[in-house]
């Protein structure tokens, strides 16, 4: 998989990674990243060359979810378990480091602390929102539409695999 903020990742040796436009002629166009991404796999399969392909979002959304409700009770528990795991890793270290059969009071001791670490940072963080976000959500970043691109050259033999694709029954795909 490739890093979305250093460009297409074919740049010469030597020169930066900055974001670039995708470039080639657009294929095909897909309402779902899955279509795409099973066009892409049928020109592959067809031994297209697909170091030429670019799979591009169009018109972008920031899509913000909601989970739930956030109460003082799930906050402090979500507090209190992150705060655990956090401590009980430090416990395990300097566990490490004690002398022999001695282990279990670091880990014990780490494991309070992160507790209350934990409790105290969630419930100020929760706080100092004084009721203005009662609610958790999940963001994800989605586009309105795929557009497959090629390079120039093979475009047209592109175009032409994926009306193949396209014509096939859904069964056969």
């Amino acid at each position: 998989m490739s890093n979305p903020f250093t460009g297409s990742g074919r740049s010469a040796p030597g020169t930066p990674n900055l974001p670039t436009p995708p470039s080639g002629w657009p294929i095909g166009s897909y309402g779902t990243y899955e279509e795409a991404q099973r066009a892409v796999d049928h020109l592959a399969d067809s031994d297209f060359p697909v170091q030429e392909v670019t799979i591009v979002g169009v018109d972008l959304m920031l899509v913000e979810r909601v989970t739930g409700r956030l109460t003082w009770g799930r906050v402090l528990g979500g507090g209190a378990a992150s705060g655990a795991w956090f401590g009980l890793f430090v416990g395990l270290i300097l566990g490490l480091f004690t002398p022999q059969g001695s282990w279990l009071g670091p880990v014990l001791v780490g494991l309070g602390a992160g507790i209350v670490f934990g409790l105290v940072s969630a419930a100020v963080g929760y706080a100092s929102t004084r009721g203005r976000r009662d609610f958790s959500s999940a963001s994800q970043l989605v586009a309105g539409r795929y557009d497959v691109l090629a390079q120039p050259r093979h475009a047209e033999q592109g175009r032409d695999l994926l009306a193949k694709l396209a014509m096939r029954p859904p069964s056969a795909q």
